[in-house]
């Protein structure tokens, strides 16, 4: 329809709607719809909100189903009566039957409609949220149910208090985008009488109908701008619906008279909840004022604002709808529930298949026979029994293991447990490490192993007797028999060459080219190195570290020094034959730093002298490591390289690279090659550090393109960590380096180590020879955890795909040079053969390792999860935090080999599948236009969307692809927390707790509406730290915080606050440094003033909003997935 076009002589509701090809959907009273051609994330059918649908003379309704009674969306407190009830007396106040359905003109503008009631289904043993009851929990998304079956309906919308359940207006998903939920201005005819004066009514936002919610616009059509109006006579928001029409008795609807201009004056701007309304806490922060102004990126509802295609207005029209964004699943309410529910009590892990807390509570762990969530977290504790099973549903089987996590204080390390010369027990077939469930039989003499069920036989010096139970009566007396996590101390056996290792070595390797020097780069890190040396990481209770150091520099040669202790002055060597690398002197360059202290620090005086006048810009890369490498090689043990890098390493040499950085190949099939390496030089380079355990850890500073995608290659492969300060200077970027350099040196990190993934039912193993043969470990470097003289049949589930930071030789074997406390492997399970529901599953995790000691352990890691054979088993406990770090890890890997829109489809099709499934084979009936999820799952849409807007899969013209590559690396090895927190920002507001209040104040949500420009907010994601400073901040606040009078005087972009004598600034720079504590990188501070041209950058986090570069915001997302689901089920 064209804007300018006189409207149709019957109402817009009275017309086709557009319809989805390929399945048929009736439109009101049943007309059949016409076809659109689809738009992305474009609006689609279903039963939209607004007019109460009446059959109309000489038209059949549709035939009545069998579905649940949706739910209202706004929902009285128990045991009080709802404020206002229908008009009409044969519209019944309770469990409405029906979809009400409203027609959109077609020629509006692309928009957001709201859908359908998303109702998500709680179930036995969920994480969150309320416990099942025989009613659906429901908590409306604009009609979005959340919840088990559908609530009784409750009174009109408008009219009634209740939790706020309007959806607000997308935040510009599209350009024109009008409010979700909203009717044109002045669109529907006078108000009935029966429906009171509504100017009597407190202030409050009108939520969609109860029945139909959040509806879906016709697929692949334009979205519709939002419409506002009174309703038509004896007509309620919270009407019937179309699919159930059982109660529906009310008049039809009026048509207009031919040639009516569908024009008129905009409606008013949509008021704000009433202060007293319950349910939902209101987070949007009322300093704006009743009336909100338009937000940027939002279609206008307030006057002045153009409105196509309405007709005139009546005298007193109703405010116009807005989706709430209060009603939608809330990442903020969900983890509030959480810590409310359980941070108090301690996560006891003796149960098989236990959920644990959510990764942003904090909760103490009892380990009882589990591995504690710190140390595994898994996608779901309930797997499906067979693989159609797990096929149907869509849901990755994945463990996120992090085998030297770091415990709070409050907690014990796992034991350390000495078997001797024997070494650990083991299974003489599966080779699984003796764990808590293991079997034992024949009065102790023998035990079954849980893995495979091969009969084991216990040897005489660790036999005991069983008690009553079959129990050994000192089960609670050994770790391996009573806890889910503790560790062996391996044998020489276990060891290269069968010999115990040397402790092993770090070696600082520096760049001392031009732009090291002249940034001051080089001068700081030698001072802080003077320090730092004193606290490299010890075991125990040592009095001093075992670790060695060594020196390098280079630009385009590489310099040696010798700092033995007996020398007066460090004597340098130079090697310049970059082509063909060695080491020019064993004896005197790894030395003990307690004994070459003096020899040391003099080397580290110099170094900033000698370099200080150079002109040399190249730099090679490859070489340096190679140096490193050999050096770790000559003293026979494993260890560290700290490089220090600035620029592109153009010089000639091996691992030379050119500058490819194309940003035109962006959104092309060719994307793909800006995440690849340029060379294979650095694989194989990788290749021989992994053998040797040899780590590297890379520091760049780089003031242009670096080609992080290749130089990061070696890095990612030995388990190292890459670190990235852009343009540094050492006024502004000095205590964020030297607080990476400091925490990165101290930690614990185990050496020259490889991981296996075991699992039950199902690995039986047939042995060609060798039974029982000790694991060892070949002078080549593979492992040996098992004898290599096994074959492998496998049953029920195993490891087959594995993500983050180390190097495979083979299918089954993690290695990794390096692994520190911050790592995480990734690790996905397929089925091979039918599980058993009564047995469970069993995961162990082996981790074999050098510690900073240099003695050899092993660790073990222990999980028991269930296994099910009804699919609502599986969705009540999955975990979405998890899930979401599987995901994005699977997304950031693809990117390697397919283009990225292929990559973004995947993850869309694989979430809208798992819901789909769960909607299809778990929900109760209900109307096909509402949204389902599951209570576990509530967030994925949100969640999921923040990963599709990641810098990776949709980067903004600001973002360079050195940053892609460099965010790429950095998530694959993030744990469940640090992935939780950088996708989904969070916003704390400073000014609304107590000064005197010692707890972090209660988060927001990550979004542009929720900011007041009266406020103060700090937002962090675990990299970045940001302080906005709203524009109508009081100047006291300002005062205190900035030692300046003025909001105009603050400094944008400054980085560190003023320590000021006043409660506010204490409070809020020692939330700073507790945000700090809790990531395993410093974040630095920036100062954003609001409207400055900083704040660009700071609403990049604003997930839940439309970003720049594209991304869909929040609602819009939620609108296409519901889109994406009811075409699967159709």
């Amino acid at each position: 329809m064209n804007v300018n076009q006189s409207a149709p002589p019957v109402p817009p509701f009275g017309q086709p709607q557009p319809v989805y090809t390929g399945y048929h959907q009736s439109s009101y009273g049943g007309q059949p719809g016409s076809t659109a051609p689809p738009t992305p994330y474009g609006a689609y059918n279903g039963p939209v909100p607004g007019y109460q649908q009446t059959p109309l003379p000489g038209v059949s309704r549709a035939p009545p189903s069998s579905e649940a009674p949706p739910a209202s969306t706004a929902q009285a407190p128990c045991g009080q009566a709802a404020y206002g009830q229908f008009g009409q007396g044969d519209v019944q106040n309770g469990p409405s039957s029906t979809v009400q359905m409203q027609r959109f003109p077609g020629s509006q503008p692309f928009g957001s409609v709201p859908l359908a009631p998303v109702v998500s289904q709680p179930t036995v043993l969920q994480p969150y949220g309320p416990p099942p009851t025989s009613a659906q929990v429901t908590a409306q998304l604009a009609g979005m149910q959340i919840g088990g079956a559908v609530a009784p309906a409750l009174p009109p919308v408008g009219l009634g208090y209740g939790p706020p359940t309007s959806l607000a207006s997308a935040s510009g998903s599209y350009p024109n985008s009008g409010l979700y939920g909203s009717y044109p201005q002045g669109q529907a005819p006078p108000l009935s009488q029966a429906q009171g004066h509504l100017g009597a009514q407190p202030p409050q936002r009108s939520a969609p109908p109860q029945a139909s919610g959040f509806t879906s616009p016709a697929s692949g059509g334009p979205r519709m701008p939002s419409m506002t109006g009174p309703l038509l006579p004896g007509q309620g928001f919270g009407g019937p619906s179309v699919s159930q029409p059982n109660h529906v008795s009310s008049p039809p609807p009026q048509a207009l008279p031919p040639g009516t201009q569908m024009t008129g004056p905009p409606g008013p701007p949509p008021p704000m909840h009433s202060s007293q309304q319950p349910g939902y806490q209101l987070q949007q922060n009322g300093s704006f004022g009743p009336v909100r102004g338009p937000q940027p990126n939002y279609g206008s509802p307030y006057p002045g604002a153009p409105t196509f295609g309405s007709q005139p207005g009546p005298p007193q029209p109703l405010p116009p709808k807005r989706l709430d964004p209060d009603a939608i699943p809330s990442p903020i309410q969900v983890i509030e529930d959480d810590r409310n529910n359980r941070g108090s009590e301690p996560f006891v892990t003796g149960v098989r298949g236990q959920v644990p807390p959510l990764v942003t509570t904090n909760f103490l762990v009892k380990d009882q026979g589990n591995a504690s969530p710190r140390y595994i977290r898994c996608t779901s504790y309930n797997i499906p029994c067979t693989s159609d099973m797990a096929k149907q549903a869509q849901v990755p089987l994945a463990a996120v293991i992090k085998p030297l996590a770091r415990l709070p204080p409050e907690e014990a390390s796992p034991y350390v447990v000495d078997h001797g010369e024997s070494g650990p027990l083991r299974c003489n077939r599966c080779k699984a490490y003796m764990c808590p469930f293991m079997q034992f039989v024949e009065g102790g003499r023998r035990f079954q192993c849980c893995f495979c069920s091969c009969i084991n036989d216990v040897p005489p010096q660790y036999f005991q007797h069983l008690d009553h139970t079959g129990k050994r009566v000192d089960a609670y007396d050994r770790p391996e028999l009573s806890l889910g996590s503790y560790e062996f101390l391996a044998t020489v056996d276990y060891c290269k060459n069968n010999k115990f290792p040397s402790p092993p070595a770090f070696i600082f390797m520096i760049d001392v080219s031009y732009n090291a020097i002249r940034s001051g780069l080089v001068r700081l890190l030698c001072e802080e190195l003077k320090s730092l040396l004193d606290f490299l990481p010890r075991e125990g209770g040592a009095e001093e570290s075992a670790i060695r150091v060594g020196f390098v520099t280079y630009n385009k040669v590489l310099h040696f020094y010798n700092v033995k202790s007996s020398l007066a002055q460090p004597q340098m060597m130079v090697v310049s034959d970059v082509a063909d690398m060695f080491v020019p002197l064993l004896d005197g360059f790894l030395v003990n730093v307690s004994e070459s202290r003096a020899v040391i620090t003099s080397l580290l005086d110099q170094i900033p002298e000698m370099f200080a006048d150079t002109r040399e810009t190249e730099t090679v890369f490859a070489p340096v490591i190679q140096a490193g490498m050999e050096a770790l090689k000559a003293a026979e043990c494993a260890g560290k390289l700290f490089l220090f890098h600035t620029s592109l390493p153009i010089a000639e040499a091996p691992g030379k690279l050119k500058n490819r950085d194309d940003r035109k190949l962006i959104n092309t099939d060719k994307e793909k090659t800006l995440f690849q390496p340029q060379t294979g030089a650095y694989q194989t380079l990788a290749k021989e550090c992994v053998a040797q355990g040899c780590c590297v850890d890379l520091f760049l500073f780089p003031n242009q393109y670096v080609d992080v995608a290749t130089l990061s290659v070696v890095p990612q492969l030995t388990g190292g960590s890459v670190y990235k300060y852009a343009c540094f200077q050492v006024e502004n970027d000095q205590e964020r380096f030297l607080s990476d350099l400091r925490r990165d040196v101290q930690k614990v990190v185990g050496f020259d180590a490889v991981m296996r993934v075991r699992t039950s039912t199902g690995q039986s193993w047939l042995e060609k020879s060798r039974l029982g043969t000790k694991p060892g470990r070949e002078a080549s470097g593979t492992c040996n955890i098992c004898s290599p003289d096994l074959i492998h049949v496998a049953s029920g589930i195993r490891a087959v795909d594995f993500f983050g930071a180390f190097y495979m030789s083979n299918t089954t074997d993690v290695e990794l040079a390096g692994l520190d406390g911050d790592k995480t492997v990734t690790v996905e399970f397929k089925h091979d053969d039918r599980l058993n529901e009564e047995s469970g599953a069993l995961l162990q995790c082996a981790l074999l390792y050098t510690s900073c000691a240099g003695q050899r352990r092993l660790r073990i890691h222990n999980l028991a999860l269930n296994c099910c054979t009804q699919l609502a088993d599986l969705y009540r406990n999955c975990e979405t935090d998890t899930l979401i770090n599987y995901m994005a890890k699977f997304a950031y890997r693809g990117v390697l080999n397919s283009p990225v829109k292929t990559v973004r489809d995947t993850l869309i099709t694989q979430c809208a599948q798992i819901l789909a499934c769960y909607r299809k084979n778990c929900a109760s009936p209900s109307s096909a236009g509402q949204l389902i999820l599951p209570e576990c799952m509530k967030l994925l849409p949100v969640y999921l969307n923040c990963v599709l807007k990641s810098d990776v899969l949709q980067p903004g013209a600001e973002v360079t692809t050195d940053d892609r590559a460099y965010v790429r690396q950095l998530v694959t090895s993030m744990d469940v927390a640090e992935t939780n927190v950088f996708f989904y920002p969070r916003l704390l507001p400073l000014t609304k707790s107590p000064i005197e209040s010692a707890t972090e104040p209660p988060a927001v949500r990550a979004s542009e509406e929720r900011l007041s420009n009266g406020d103060i907010y700090l937002l962090e994601n675990g990299l970045n730290l940001f302080l906005w400073v709203g524009a109508s901040v009081q100047q006291g606040v300002v005062q205190s915080l900035f030692s300046v009078s003025s909001f105009s005087q603050i400094t944008s972009g400054l980085s560190v606050l003023p320590v000021l004598d006043n409660p506010l600034s204490k409070k809020v720079r020692g939330l700073i440094d507790s945000l700090r504590a809790q990531r395993s990188r410093y974040m630095k501070l920036i100062v954003v003033k609001q409207e400055d041209k900083l704040e660009m950058l700071f609403k990049h986090f604003l997930v839940e909003d439309k970003s720049l570069s594209g991304g869909a915001s929040y609602v819009d997302f939620l609108c296409h997935m519901h889109k994406e689901i009811r075409q699967l089920l159709s």
